[in-house]
């Protein structure tokens, strides 16, 4: 019989009011349920502390203080808690359902993010963290699983600058406070992300979050975090030893503020770090406007020729200064106006003189005009050629062929040509293997600006979806959780089960995590709970007993015989078990004793009487001498060769 462990808890109501309709994540401390709040009719999260935490009375406290706090901690970007209690013991929280995606989701289906789009995030972030330490809280576990990127206002998140991003966990922030380890030694943060503080002396502060969140911007724009390992105590230690390394040393090309700003938040000293998250927040607002304005300012600079041969066709304007700079000087003199390549006594002294009586520059004042104008001519006709050359041609060149490139290579020859590469939105194909290029913008062979940007379409390989884990939950729960992935349902033959209670899924068809195509259907086999029949005890029963009882239920008796020292035909084994639950028709196996082994009577004819009963005895039998013990054996019953059971008695006839 199926033996399956449900969740308890799918199905059931907590406290009169949040019904629990499925399971979203279980973490190390906690497990998150989607509910629907029957008072209020909206679905919230609900998040229910394990029971090995339930027993440990100072996170438990400081779990419940916590939730009082963060209630009261209202701001857009963090995850809202609306209640708190306790069901069977164990605390919970009743929080906002966020309808998105995790950071971790998106950089694993993208790999990272542009720099726009990372600073969007990272502001967001920053704003929440910032919320949390003017109250007084200390996240402790800034990481992309602990951020929601929720749907953009126009639907959907494929746009992240306009994305909602929140907070969550905050939750659990003060409950672990008081020590960086658990019960267990194990360093409460995740060792990607830690705090080179954190892992010498256990101390957090605001400025541990400041760190984390710039570890967790330097993935989102290198698609990596900074050190990795064989083992968690390794890659904690890289934190304390090393420098975090410049963005731009892995992805070529990004800004140098970036590299700035990261290295000014991932400081191993605490003290040379932004003081906490709102500081951080103001510098990637200013690095954020100001990328933006060097965009603009880029693009206005491409439309404008180069005025000497050896130039580049375009010029770059790095219009963004670090948010941790040096003193900065003088414009450059590319930048500078007019009046500022002349010295001060340049300015200041006007025109030359006439010279002579009546001016002697008036003689030549009309032949001056007249060259002036001529030169004013061609100098037009020049500006007119080559702006017209470099309009029309000069700034543009052929875009190259790279689909049905790997990504790694689309990426090499649009970085040898010059090109900005952006990425966009994936899109499934059958026979287009994964992040191999699908489609191009500008085509191959478009006429597009020295330098202008590419976008490519990567394959996400063929459409498809895996089979839901919805084993435990109840029929109307798992159909919703299968149908919101794009597949069907269908119910299949019920199955009777003596643990799993009516109505719950025993197990899908395919199974869990099998992946298939949109539209496929998974046919669900649900429980009908325990079976009718109640199959009786029938070891140590004589089997004609066994079989009878066994008929008059309605059980069909399979039957095996073996030998045993058990009496013959008494049952000595069953299956399934007494007390399991049966169905009509069902088959009951019943082993049957053969009894003992038989033993062959050996032929002791004309031998000593007395040599004959050693040799019997030998073998298990008993001997009975008649008439004269010390003649020879004449005759024995039963004959030589006859099976029989062990201890049988032969009778010996001597004379």
């Amino acid at each position: 019989m199926d033996t399956t462990v449900a969740d308890t808890l799918i199905g059931t109501t907590i406290d009169g009011r949040y019904r629990i309709t499925g399971r979203v994540a279980r973490g190390g401390m906690a497990t998150v349920y989607t509910a629907v709040d029957d008072r209020l009719g909206r679905t919230v999260a609900l998040k229910i502390i394990h029971p090995s935490q339930a027993t440990n009375v100072h996170f438990v406290d400081r779990f419940t203080d916590e939730a009082k706090t963060i209630a009261r901690l209202t701001h857009p970007n963090v995850v809202a808690v609306y209640d708190q209690g306790r069901h069977q013991g164990l605390p919970y929280l009743v929080m906002e359902y966020v309808q998105g995606r995790t950071l971790r989701d998106l950089l694993t289906q993208r790999r990272r993010l542009n720099p726009v789009e990372a600073l969007a995030i990272c502001e967001q972030m920053l704003a929440a963290i910032a919320a949390a330490h003017r109250a007084g809280l200390v996240h402790r576990d800034v990481k992309p699983e602990n951020v929601l990127v929720a749907e953009a206002p126009s639907g959907g998140i494929a746009n992240l600058v306009d994305s909602v991003v929140k907070v969550a966990d905050f939750g659990l922030a003060r409950a672990v406070e008081a020590s960086a380890t658990d019960d267990s030694g194990t360093l409460m943060a995740t060792v990607a992300y830690v705090a080179p503080e954190l892992v010498t002396d256990g101390h957090a502060d605001a400025r541990t979050d400041v760190y984390s969140a710039g570890i967790v911007l330097f993935e989102m724009l290198t698609g990596r975090v900074p050190y990795d390992g064989d083992e968690p105590v390794e890659v904690a230690w890289q934190h304390v030893d090393n420098d975090v390394p410049a963005p731009s040393s892995i992805v070529k090309g990004l800004p140098t503020v970036l590299d700035d700003l990261v290295a000014g938040a991932t400081r191993r000293d605490p003290g040379a770090r932004p003081t906490d998250a709102g500081a951080l927040l103001s510098a990637v607002q200013v690095v954020r406007d100001d990328l933006g304005a060097a965009n603009v300012e880029t693009a206005l600079l491409r439309q404008v020729p180069a005025r000497h041969p050896a130039a580049d066709a375009t010029a770059l304007v790095p219009a963004v200064t670090s948010m941790f700079p040096a003193a900065g000087g003088d414009r450059p003199t590319w930048a500078r106006l007019p009046e500022q390549g002349r010295t001060r006594g340049q300015r200041r002294a006007g025109p030359p003189p006439p010279t002579g009586p009546g001016g002697l520059l008036g003689r030549f004042t009309g032949d001056r005009r007249q060259a002036l104008i001529m030169a004013a001519v061609a100098l037009m006709v020049l500006v007119v050629v080559g702006s017209t050359w470099w309009v029309t041609l000069g700034r543009y060149t052929d875009t190259p062929q790279l689909v049905n490139m790997s990504r790694a290579q689309a990426e090499q020859v649009v970085a040898r040509e010059g090109f900005e590469l952006r990425i966009a939105d994936g899109s499934f194909s059958e026979n287009v293997p994964k992040d191999v290029v699908l489609s191009q913008d500008p085509v191959a062979a478009e006429r597009i600006i020295k330098g202008g940007v590419v976008t490519l379409t990567l394959s996400l390989g063929p459409e498809r979806y895996p089979v839901p884990d919805v084993v435990g939950m109840e029929l109307a729960a798992a159909r919703g959780e299968i149908e919101g992935t794009k597949l069907k349902v269908k119910e299949g033959t019920g199955k009777y089960s003596d643990t799993i209670p009516q109505g719950v899924v025993i197990s899908t068809d395919p199974k869990v995590n099998s992946p298939l195509k949109p539209g496929s259907t998974v046919t669900l086999v649900v429980s009908k709970g325990r079976a009718p029949i109640t199959v009786p005890d029938f070891k140590g029963k004589n089997i004609n007993d066994a079989r009878a009882q066994a008929q008059q239920l309605g059980l069909n008796v399979v039957e095996q015989y073996k030998d045993n020292d058990q009496p013959r035909d008494q049952v000595i084994e069953q299956s399934p078990a007494s007390g399991t639950g049966a169905e009509k028709d069902d088959e009951i196996k019943l082993v049957v004793s053969k009894g003992p082994p038989q033993v062959a009577v050996p032929d002791v004819n004309n031998q000593p009487c007395q040599d004959a009963k050693a040799a019997l005895e030998s073998q298990g039998l008993r001997a009975r001498l008649d008439f004269n013990p010390n003649g020879l054996v004449r005759i024995q019953n039963p004959a030589a060769g006859t099976p029989v059971p062990p201890q049988t008695e032969v009778v010996l006839t001597c004379a």
